[in-house]
């Protein structure tokens, strides 16, 4: 026996080197044929409140996946705009006869994943401990718990989330082109403001409550270890005094596109990058035959980092780190949109290269089409893996009016999908003549560009109200301002020029906050060009860097290494004296008139640090710091506001400070001139 199996072992063993002689490595593998797709068909009822319940049993493992969701479109919030959102906070709060504490620490206990959104829920756990827990949900539906503190609690992280997004290019660039594709008078363009969020009451979330989150237009879709016969008793039970509503919910309004393709500006003066978006409205419809056709054109355009435009924007010109398109099929507003972030210095050629791809999808290679149909297949396949899927297949078979054969027949309908098709479909949906082009970003150093590529360009604020063009770099030159002057207004409104001269080192710290935590910054000036600072958090330090004014190191989380050659030259070239403002204006280069926190502002270029004057009063409005890490250009603005008289020179109390998009303001605790410790550069 001990014979036979080493000859059999022998025998595989040859049997293997002798195929693997035969195989090109080097060669794709074929696909095979496609496979036969069997989806799990729901048992469903509905109860007498309008509740829709569909049961998927799954026994492969102990586990439950249930989802809730309502088919409405949304919901205009108006002067109270965010609302849903508060709403959405306040169920699974605890229930009307469980507190907060105590129903959390159930659900917590049972090990699962319970969540709410404005129109639904989810949950996820062990079969075992499904019933207990499909109570705790549906008393978290039926018998919600609203208070005022918890409300209010709700309000004011909706107003720091605010807070923290306002320098956000992204969060701009989204709130701008969302509202100038819609509008802001309805529910699919408005956007939350403070006022909005702090005009919620708590009689608005119990009114949100009975008016919208009802059960006649939702479905209940529970898939997993459980027995249909069995949970449903329960769930008629734990879901029977969930009272309906007769909400009537108007016909979402038709959107136009534009007549003519035209570009909308969004002027961010600390952004790093320019965010483009290309969108225009599309009727496609899950329901539509064109479907297939036109998600593989979407796909083969910017689905992943295999889209044409990845591989232009990113492969090919080096202008991002990723450039893609989406094709959205929402029931009420379907739209298409490319997008990507790149170099403020390319926005011009990125939005031309994104248009150009625009034009040329219409037209696709047998491979192109292939690998489509291979990436689509490939992805179905691999979502049926997840119990939620059948769930949702069950429910948009039903909101999207599919036919029945819609998911069994996906991937024949897949493979059926020709070139010809692609190109019906990118007519369709890719209307690159009539799109709304979105630009957020340092607009004073693209504007003139962007407008040389022959479409309208119009400018906007931070919320889609229109603004003038901003001052551009080539709005003032070098050859046509006054050094001399700005220095003399400069020094002037620092207190004169002995009371500069006369000091010969500064100090000071200040305090921010962070996520509810304190964050301590120092920084010390000395003449000789000597710098040093240190950022720490709860008593530790995070970070600290020391310039003797010929070499230095810096220190992060207790790592220490020597400065980087590039900051070390950076220092340097910013001069020997305690304020470097007088060493910029001197010679640095002159950059123009850019705006600086919503001021007019000279700016002077020295040792990869732009300084900004007042044109009026020259006083400093602050600096921004250009680095590179890993590869990305890193820009850091600092404002300076709230002078205060020191020893004679006017020094800022307040510092707001903006690290991508992370908004920090410092006030200063303390100054103290003439009075380093030579200690503090070694």
């Amino acid at each position: 026996m001990k014979n036979l199996r080493l000859t059999l072992a022998f025998s595989t063993l040859m049997f293997t080197s002798i195929a693997a002689q035969h195989m090109d490595i080097n060669q794709m593998p074929k696909p095979g044929p496609t496979p036969t797709v069997n989806i799990a068909k729901p048992v469903s009822f509905k109860l007498k409140n309008g509740l829709t319940v569909m049961v998927v049993e799954n026994k492969k493992l102990p586990r439950v996946n249930m989802t809730l969701s309502m088919d409405r479109p949304p919901i205009y919030g108006g002067d109270k705009a965010g609302i849903e959102q508060i709403f959405a906070q306040q169920l699974g709060n605890g229930t009307q006869s469980i507190p907060k504490d105590e129903f959390n620490k159930k659900v917590d206990f049972l090990g699962a994943r319970m969540n709410f959104t404005p129109s639904g829920g989810s949950l996820n756990t062990l079969s075992k401990y499904f019933p207990e827990l499909l109570q705790l949900f549906a008393q978290s539906v039926v018998q919600p718990k609203f208070d005022a503190a918890e409300v209010q609690k709700a309000i004011d992280k909706g107003v720091e989330g605010l807070k923290s997004e306002e320098k956000s290019v992204e969060a701009i660039a989204e709130r701008v082109s969302t509202a100038l594709m819609f509008g802001k008078d309805n529910a699919f363009g408005e956007f939350t403001t403070e006022q909005n969020l702090r005009n919620v009451k708590l009689e608005d979330v119990v009114k949100f409550y009975s008016e919208h989150f009802i059960p006649n237009n939702a479905y209940l879709v529970i898939v997993g270890d459980v027995s249909t016969k069995d949970i449903k008793p329960l769930i008629e039970k734990s879901f029977a005094g969930w009272k309906p509503g007769n909400t009537k919910y108007p016909t979402p309004p038709s959107f136009k596109n534009a007549p003519v393709t035209e570009i909308n500006v969004v002027n961010v003066p600390t952004a790093v990058q320019s965010v483009i978006q290309i969108s225009n409205h599309s009727t496609q419809k899950m329901n539509d035959p064109m479907y297939f056709s036109s998600i593989m054109a979407n796909y083969i355009l910017g689905g992943g980092g295999e889209g044409r435009l990845f591989m232009n924007l990113r492969e090919k010109n080096a202008f991002t780190y990723g450039a893609y398109s989406s094709l959205s099929t929402n029931k009420y507003a379907p739209q298409f949109t490319a997008e990507s972030s790149v170099r403020t210095e390319v926005t011009d050629k990125a939005i031309q290269e994104i248009i150009n791809e625009l034009k040329g999808i219409k037209t696709v290679s047998d491979e192109e089409l292939q690998n489509a149909k291979s990436k689509l297949k490939g992805d179905f396949i691999r979502s049926l893996e997840k119990p939620e899927t059948i769930g949702r297949f069950a429910v948009n078979k039903i909101v999207q009016k599919l036919p029945e054969n819609f998911y069994t027949d996906y991937l024949k309908s897949v493979d059926a999908v020709t070139k010809e098709d692609i190109q019906k479909a990118a007519e369709k949906n890719i209307l690159w003549k009539s799109s709304k082009i979105f630009v957020a970003g340092n607009a004073s150093e693209f504007a003139d560009k962007v407008e040389k590529l022959g479409y309208k360009v119009s400018y906007f604020d931070n919320y889609a109200n229109p603004t003038a063009k901003p001052s551009t770099s080539a709005s003032s030159t070098a050859g046509t301002v006054d050094k001399k002057e700005i220095l003399n207004k400069f020094i002037s409104s620092m207190g004169g020029l002995d009371k500069l001269n006369a000091v010969k080192s500064l100090s000071f710290n200040a305090t921010a906050t962070m996520q509810g935590m304190e964050l301590k910054l120092a920084d010390t000036y000395a003449e000789g060009g000597k710098r040093a600072n240190e950022i720490s958090m709860m008593g530790q330090s995070l970070s600290k860097m020391v310039f003797d004014g010929k070499d230095g190191y810096m220190m992060v989380q207790g790592k220490k290494s020597p400065l980087p050659d590039e900051v070390k030259q950076n220092l340097l070239k910013q001069g020997t004296q305690v304020f470097s403002e007088v060493d910029a204006i001197e010679n640095g280069n002159y950059k123009g008139i850019v705006d600086a926190d919503g001021k007019k502002a000279h700016s002077f270029d020295l040792g990869g640090k732009t300084y900004l004057f007042d044109t009026n009063t020259g006083e400093r409005l602050g600096n921004i710091i250009t680095s590179n890490m890993m590869g990305e250009t890193l820009k850091v603005p600092t404002y300076y506001s709230n002078f205060k008289e020191v020893n004679g020179v006017k020094l800022p109390y307040t510092i707001k400070m903006n690290m991508q998009g992370q908004e920090l303001l410092f006030n200063v605790d303390s100054y103290e001139i003439n009075k380093v410790n030579p200690e503090s550069f070694k």
